[in-house]
């Protein structure tokens, strides 16, 4: 039996202060019943020997002091999971937002589930396929890892997410797959945007997404990556699934943070976040890997906006020294029409030699993507060498290079947004490339790859 209060003391903005309580705990759900009858959710911020600070979910508007009721379930949220989740549309809170039934719970979790044990965790050792060159031939997902997006304001990221969900697949014997979506903080158009794509495409058929909009409270936004994550969990760990667990945008998740600390009066660190940014972050994103003696696996792309596209700024710069690399967005390649504009000099996946390779993409994949990057990076020196002194400075090497650099933007890192490349296909599109690079200047490539993949050569 609850125990119901009639104590509310004090009402700041979303803020509700209730007085004379016991035994409640920080993160308890709450329910208050206005005097009209009506019923508010909400959450424990704070609390203390007799007093707790509740964020109520849809704002205080209309709440009496001396009239509303106030009721703590004892419990933290929780989300109802069974296989019916599957192709599913719910929103910030876990409920449903595709006018479908609700789901008839198998088990129910708790949404704040605990980071994998170390020493459980087995290594991720094999290869994902998105289907965008930029990433499959460059910078390679493994399953398990974590690996995130970093753009900026205006850059298309929710187009390549919205990609990635629709082409990732796990490449070898048939296994189930499925995609976990959650948007934080994002406006009706890109919502719009998501359901649509993933109804017309047909990907909503193994996704389930969950979707927090930009007026909506930003308690909710806390709680929306949870919920996907605990949905991945179930599916990976319960139902030996493999799962690609996309969160965007992580900018909004925590500014949400930011916003729910300042309420609680906490002190601030780096730019008005609190202290425990990163370890917040840090029992999201370990929640995503392998386990061993479970066939599931959780892999997670997080999207983070960079303010004022500043890789220093503390979510991005916590956000990679937790995850296993990250995949740059430029807005330079953006300008030029490039799609998707993603960057692989800065870009870099850790785990990346541990998923290509014979058996899990081609013998030669370490080696074009090391000489691909190595001519890439040549050909923008000689870029930005003919932007000082004048092409006519550059030695006929250097023009090799250059004129290599503008081909592979526009060949290898530019493909249409419902384009899907094999990572067969980006291999060979790499070889193609390098086949205007003298055979001399191929000095990644071991002998007898050249003489396999090189035509003409003995």
């Amino acid at each position: 039996m609850y125990k119901e209060y009639l104590t509310v003391s004090n009402i700041v903005g979303p803020l509700l202060i209730v007085e004379k309580i016991e035994d409640v705990k920080y993160g308890e759900l709450v329910e208050i019943e206005t005097s009209e009858g009506l019923e508010r959710r909400g959450t424990v911020l704070d609390v203390s020997t007799d007093r707790a600070v509740v964020q109520v979910f849809e704002g205080t508007v209309g709440l009496d002091v001396d009239r509303s009721r106030v009721r703590f379930l004892g419990r933290s949220q929780q989300l109802g999971v069974s296989e019916d989740i599957i192709g599913r549309i719910f929103d910030g809170s876990g409920r449903p937002k595709d006018s479908g039934p609700q789901i008839i719970a198998e088990k129910s979790l708790d949404i704040n589930g605990s980071p994998i044990n170390p020493q459980a965790r087995d290594y991720p050792s094999e290869f994902i396929q998105t289907g965008i060159s930029s990433i499959d031939g460059m910078n390679p997902l493994v399953r398990g890892q974590k690996l995130p997006l970093f753009s900026g304001s205006g850059l298309p990221h929710a187009r390549i997410a919205a990609q990635i969900a629709r082409q990732a697949a796990v490449l070898g014997k048939a296994e189930k797959f499925a995609v976990v979506f959650g948007a934080m903080g994002i406006t009706f158009e890109e919502a719009n945007f998501f359901i649509e794509d993933f109804r017309n495409t047909g990907a909503l058929e193994r996704a389930v997404l969950f979707l927090n909009l930009a007026n909506e409270p930003p308690i909710e936004r806390i709680a929306t990556p949870r919920l996907a994550l605990s949905c991945a969990e179930y599916l990976a760990f319960d139902l030996d699934m493999h799962v690609l667990v996309i969160l965007v945008d992580m900018t909004f998740y925590a500014e949400a943070l930011r916003e729910i600390s300042a309420a609680r009066k906490e002190i601030p660190g780096r730019r008005g976040y609190p202290g425990y940014l990163y370890t917040d972050l840090a029992s999201m994103y370990e929640r995503a890997g392998r386990i061993k003696g479970k066939t599931g696996s959780i892999t997670m792309i997080p999207i983070l906006t960079m303010p004022e596209d500043d890789k220093t700024h503390p979510i991005a710069d916590l956000t990679g020294y937790i995850t296993e690399g990250q995949i740059m967005i430029s807005r330079e390649l953006h300008r030029k029409g490039i799609y998707p504009p993603i960057d692989v000099l800065p870009s870099l996946s850790r785990l990346k030699d541990q998923g290509i390779g014979e058996g899990k993409t081609r013998e030669d994949h370490a080696d074009v993507l090391n000489q691909l990057f190595a001519c890439y990076a040549r050909g923008k020196e000689a870029r930005e060498l003919s932007l000082i002194l004048g092409e006519a400075a550059l030695s006929d090497t250097d023009k090799i290079y250059l004129k290599f650099a503008d081909r592979y933007e526009d060949e290898f890192v530019k493909q249409g947004e419902f384009e899907t490349r094999s990572i067969i296909d980006t291999l060979d599109m790499g070889w193609t490339l390098l086949r205007t690079i003298p055979r001399a200047e191929l000095k990644r490539i071991r002998p007898e790859f050249i003489k396999k993949y090189f035509p003409g050569e003995k």
